[in-house]
């Protein structure tokens, strides 16, 4: 039995965490060994191709927390409506207590990397993949034909998305929790507004 991956998850955990904040070209190997405490032998053993493959691995990290989230949220909320708006909530939070200073690590790595590095760019399409199909199972569940829930799981991620730039500029929640409140508006059985 092989021995278990000491070092990699705290290593994923940093890099997810540096590349909120800093972006992929602001983070270096030294940032990730510093901030998971991982032996920098450790990083090549896990990465040996690099910085590009802990990326890559952030990238299928992080979507697979935010799908999990979403999922989360779905189980709790009455109906996709209260579900973007749990979710606004809970990124404006997350906004908040950074100081407005972290992104989306997926986001902020797929600006700088994708389409260039296949790996990546791989990674964020698995990532926004999970993602959408968490929400437009949601949404399907409200009455919406397949279709049309993942065309407005597509729309919703992206109107999130660019909320959480407007927010980074204004240091404020308001635009996250506006787009979902108006994107909660146009689904079916929405019990939420603004």
């Amino acid at each position: 039995m092989p021995a278990p991956a000491k070092h990699r998850k705290s290593i994923v955990d940093a890099a997810v965490t540096l590349f909120r904040r800093q972006g992929y070209s602001g983070t270096g190997l030294s940032d990730i060994i510093a901030t998971s405490g991982a032996p920098k032998g450790s990083l090549y053993h896990y990465y040996p191709d690099g910085k590009a493959s802990i990326a890559a691995e952030s990238v299928r990290e992080a979507g697979q927390r935010v799908a999990d989230t979403v999922r989360e949220l779905a189980g709790r909320s009455e109906s996709a409506g209260d579900l973007l708006i749990a979710h606004a909530r809970l990124l404006a939070g997350w906004m908040e207590k950074s100081g407005f200073r972290d992104g989306c690590p997926i986001t902020t790595v797929l600006l700088e990397m994708a389409p260039d590095d296949p790996g990546i760019t791989e990674a964020g399409r698995l990532s926004y993949e999970a993602r959408l199909t968490a929400m437009a199972e949601k949404f399907a569940a409200d009455g919406l034909d397949a279709a049309k829930a993942g065309r407005l799981a597509v729309l919703c991620t992206a109107a999130l998305q660019g909320a959480l730039i407007q927010s980074r500029v204004e240091r404020s929640g308001a635009p996250i929790l506006i787009a979902a409140e108006e994107l909660a508006a146009l689904l079916p059985n929405s019990n939420s507004g603004g």
